[in-house]
Parts: structure tokens; sequence; C-alpha cells
């Protein structure tokens, strides 16, 4: 009987504790029903290294606007680093199977993505639209490798020399040099003992002393100038060749400023830092017009040259560009709507503005507001018409191996190093490296 009542208390006690589950379930679930369905929002991660904060900054401002204005896709942007920290990151997402949707880095990176089939490529989707007649045709050559392209240029600049206008009237400078002879003799006139204590307290130019990406860069307009290279082309496939005339020239003329003394090298891997142009101890450094924010501030005087030429013009294309990754139709359709508002006239425009950056979309560049900015900073003009002749770094595979061993090679010239042997002992490096075969 006293087991009866037991068994029966329980299973009410079952019922109660069912009915309150029951009731909890239908409230949730009516509470649901008052959510507003999200479920036709793409949200795409994009991993990016941009710099300085001003920078990243604008884009943001930028990546919020089409948040706003494309409703069904929501674009996070994610700052991971500069390229150099981003790679071990961007392999191990690869690897772990979980890449973001849109990457951020150099142009230079796409042999490697491509071949660990990490990104897809784009020319099907370009093809049919009308923005791409609007990009600078000479990006093309950073986009495109092996008959496909593998990225979109978010924005472009290249490198000139960045000069003292003051010190030149001081020196009897009437014109900046055109080709390598006039800069050779440019730099001796610019160089002096100021105070008079006998010593040179100022100098022509500074060169870059490393063997890092930043020093190739800079140098490489050189080399393409003196009619170098940095691949050859096969029937099967491109050959680096950093061992060649063009290269030994570009080596031999930054020799020739460092052993007449009118070029002083700069700290180890600091090439880029303004302080003794700022200062007036060095009249001339190669740079690009992502300085001029600091130049403004500074209240000095400064213009910019030309690279001046050997046998042709030329200059070396900066910037970064955006890559597709592979993830699901569904996300890399979504993430196309925003490479395609990125190539547009309207980012590349207010990207200008806000960062010193060149606008890759020419309507850009032709707008009346770009053409406004660029009257009051005239030195955007001079990167602008350098674009003709501007050149793109190799997007092959081995890249990275290419510019550690011609980086090697530059720096062990600026150090005194015969620059015929260290070009050869680079190469043969690259060469045992790479497992290539050099005919």
């Amino acid at each position: 009987m006293i087991l009866s009542k037991l068994l029966k208390a329980l299973k009410m006690q079952v019922k109660r504790v069912a009915c309150i589950l029951l009731a909890l379930n239908l409230l949730l679930l009516s509470g649901c029903q008052n959510i507003p369905k999200n479920s036709d929002k793409i949200k795409l991660t994009l991993l990016h290294g941009i710099n300085p904060p001003t920078n990243r900054d604008v884009f943001k401002t930028l990546t919020d606007k089409f948040n706003q204005t494309h409703p069904h896709i929501q674009v996070e942007q994610i700052y991971i680093g500069q390229p150099d920290q981003q790679l071990p990151k961007i392999l191990t997402s690869i690897v772990g199977n979980a890449s973001p949707d849109l990457l951020w880095n150099t142009a230079t990176i796409a042999g490697k993505l491509a071949e660990l089939q990490a990104i897809k490529p784009l020319e099907k989707w370009l093809d049919k639209s009308p923005i791409k007649t609007e990009i600078d045709p000479s990006l093309f050559e950073s986009m495109e490798l092996g008959g496909h392209t593998w990225s979109i240029p978010l924005a472009t600049n290249n490198t000139g020399i960045f000069y003292r206008p003051s010190l030149f009237a001081a020196a009897g400078i009437k014109k900046v040099p055109q080709n390598w002879q006039e800069l050779k003799q440019t730099a001796r006139s610019l160089t002096q003992d100021t105070n008079g204590d006998g010593r040179t307290d100022r100098h022509g130019i500074v060169l870059p002393l490393g063997k890092g990406e930043w020093t190739v860069f800079t140098w490489l307009p050189f080399m393409f100038s003196a009619g170098g290279e940095l691949v050859r082309e096969t029937s099967q496939t491109p050959v680096p060749q950093i061992d060649n005339p063009g290269s030994l020239a570009a080596l031999e003329l930054w020799k020739d400023l460092l052993t007449e003394g009118s070029g002083i090298l700069s700290a180890p891997e600091r090439g880029y830092e303004l302080d003794n142009f700022i200062a007036g101890k060095v009249a001339m450094q190669i740079t690009g017009p992502w300085t001029l924010a600091q130049l403004q501030q500074s209240a000095i005087d400064y213009a910019v040259m030309p690279i001046p030429a050997l046998k042709r013009s030329a200059t070396v294309v900066g910037g970064e560009n955006l890559f597709l990754m592979k993830t699901s139709p569904e996300r890399e359709k979504a993430a196309l709507e925003f490479l395609e508002y990125v190539l547009g006239e309207e980012f590349q425009t207010a990207w200008a503005l806000g960062t010193g950056y060149l606008p890759i979309n020419l309507k850009s560049r032709e707008s009346r507001t770009y053409q406004s900015f660029v009257k009051k900073n005239p030195v955007l003009g001079v990167f602008l018409e350098q674009m003709n002749s501007a050149r793109s770094r190799p997007i092959i595979s081995g890249y990275s191996r290419v510019s550690e061993n011609l980086g090697r090679a530059i720096e062990a010239t600026l150090l005194g190093r015969n620059p015929q042997d260290a070009l050869k002992e680079a190469q043969d490096r690259l060469t045992l490296t790479l497992d290539i075969a050099v005919k």
C-alpha cells in the first residue's frame, strides 16, 4: 500500500516536471518567432595587416559602409600583423581547414597560395565585370600567373626619390638628375662638410642596408632600368635569374655611390626611416607616397623626382592585393561582391584621399575630387606618371627565396663585397634551394 502511494506520487511529480519543460519549450519557441531572422546574412572574415593605424581606420570606415549598403553580407576585417607575421597564421589556417574568406597581402604570395590550392582564380568573374577596363593596365603583371588571375589590387604606389629643394639650391643644382651619371654627380655635389670640422656631415643619398624585402623593393627599379629581369621564361616554367647584367649594373651603381662617399647606409633593416632626411643629413632618399603624412607633419621642404634611368625608365609597383580564399560557393559569391566594391571608383577615391596611396581605378584618378587632391599634393603627379613604366615583382611560388638571396647579394655588396661574386654566390644558392637547372 505504501509502495503504491509512493509510485503514484512519483508519477505525479514526473508529469509536473514534463509539463514545466513543455511550457518552457513553448515559451522559447514563441520567443524565437519574435527574433528577426538572420539566416540570409553571410558573415565573411577578411584578414589584413594594414598600417599605420590611421589607414586601418580608413579601411574600417569603408568596410562599414559596404556592410550598411549590403545588408545580406557582413564583412569582418581583422588585423593580424604585418605581412611577414601573417604567413605562419595563414598557412596554419589553410592546413587546419579554417581559411578566412578574404586575405590582404602582398601580390608576391600569390604563387605559394596557388600552389597550395588555397585561393580561387578570378579571371572568369573579372572578365565578365565592366570594372576590369577601369583597372590600371600596369597592375595585371601582379595579378596574373600561369593563365589565371589570382588577386585584385586594393591600392597601389611606387618608389621615387624624395629630395630637399633647399639643399639642391644651396649646392647650385638647378635640375634633378635624369640618368645614373647625373645621379652620381648630383650626389657628389650635395655631399658636404657643412660645419668645417673636416668631416662629412651631409650626404647626397641614403641607401637601405639590409637583406629584407624593403632593400630589394627599393633596389629593383635600378635593375629593371638597366634592362634586368628576375625571371627567365622557359617552355615549361619561369626560372629565377637574379645573376643578370641588369643586376650587376644596379649593384655597381650603389657600390659607386658608397665608394665615392656621396652615399651613406641606413641603420640595418631600417631603410624606410626618414629621420636623417628630415634632419637634412641626407638630401635624397628612395621611398614612396605613403610617407607624405609624415613629411607634411615635419614642415620641411621636399619634392620628388622619378627614378633616374640607365636604359629605360622604371619603378616598382607597391601596395597590397586581396585574395579570394577557397570556402564555399555561397561565401565566395558574397566575397566577390566586396571585391567589386573595392575596385570601384567610390572606394578607390576615398582610400586614396585618406591614405596617400594611388587609386588603381582609372576613373577615380581622373575624377574631379582626386585631381583636386593631386593639385594640393603635386608630388603625387610624379608617382602617377611613373605608373606608365612600373613593373611588378614576380608572383611565382619561389619568390620569397628569390628575394632572400637577392637581398643577401645587395647587403654583401653594400658591405664591401665584389658585386659580381655576390651575385654568383646568390644565384648558386638559389639554384640549389629551388632545385632548378639554369642553362
